[in-house]
């Protein structure tokens, strides 16, 4: 059994959650609700919960103010959070950036039930902690521009800056990352994913394989059906498609 918080401030959507609990998450069992930021910290306090479903805007003030209190109170918190939301745009980016759990507004069954199947693996590991500095660390800041990004591997969380990443290549379903001055690091995360999420930070994707941070790209060689090499001396060729595109950044760089 996984003891489970809800922290809503529609009743409506607490019941539906319930709902979907119940049927697609047997293991979890529900053992509070709050509607309130206050009532929130109260709860979490009283019951210490594994696992809290945290919507992000409640009545008097949002699901960061009940992590900021809590970690004021209690230091590191022990829960497991998965969040909640609608479509903003901001949290969402600053969840991925954090690796933390997040459910999308109506909440889809596939969707949570690989949220649970997450927790189910992790829970033990005790380390969310990391993951929830990060985003309030990105939160307070209110920029798009994320410094930091937490990337989680078998062995625990692994917080960089995003301008040590030289470049992340593509195996199967997993991402290796190449950092500066650490060692590679692989994440069971799609090179889509990290595409989608590095976009707008000087990253490009310049083949099925290779996704490459333009700062660390040393020089664009046109023999051999045309490479590039980057300032850690791979080789990384350039599709076809992709070759235009960078010909035209390297010509505004």
């Amino acid at each position: 059994m996984i003891t489970a918080l809800l922290i809503d401030d529609d009743i409506n959507l607490r019941n539906g959650m319930k709902g979907l609990l119940a049927m697609y998450a047997p293991e979890i069992t529900i053992i509070g609700e709050a509607d309130s930021v206050q009532h929130g910290v109260e709860a979490m306090d009283r019951l210490r919960p594994q696992v809290v479903f945290l919507d992000i805007q409640l009545n008097d003030g949002t699901g960061f103010d009940i992590l900021e209190q809590m970690a004021l109170k209690n230091g590191k918190s022990s829960s497991h959070i998965v969040f909640i939301t609608a479509h903003e745009q901001y949290a969402v980016k600053a969840f991925r950036f954090s690796a933390l759990d997040f459910l999308l507004k109506p909440v889809d069954p596939e969707e949570l039930q690989k949220v649970i199947d997450k927790i189910i693996k992790v829970l033990d590991k005790n380390d969310n902690y990391a993951h929830i500095d990060l985003l309030l660390e990105n939160i307070r800041k209110k920029v798009d521009n994320f410094k930091r990004i937490a990337l989680s591997t078998a062995e625990g969380i692994h917080l960089f800056e995003v301008s040590d990443i030289i470049r992340c290549e593509s195996e199967d379903n997993y991402t290796r990352f190449y950092l500066r001055n650490n060692k590679p690091v692989l994440i069971s995360k799609t090179l889509k994913e990290y595409e989608e999420l590095l976009g707008e930070h000087g990253f490009e994707r310049i083949h099925q394989s290779h996704l490459i941070n333009l700062a660390y790209l040393k020089s664009y060689i046109k023999k051999d059906g045309g490479y590039i090499v980057m300032s850690d001396n791979s080789n990384l060729p350039i599709s076809q498609r992709k070759k235009d595109r960078l010909q035209e950044i390297l010509k505004s760089m």
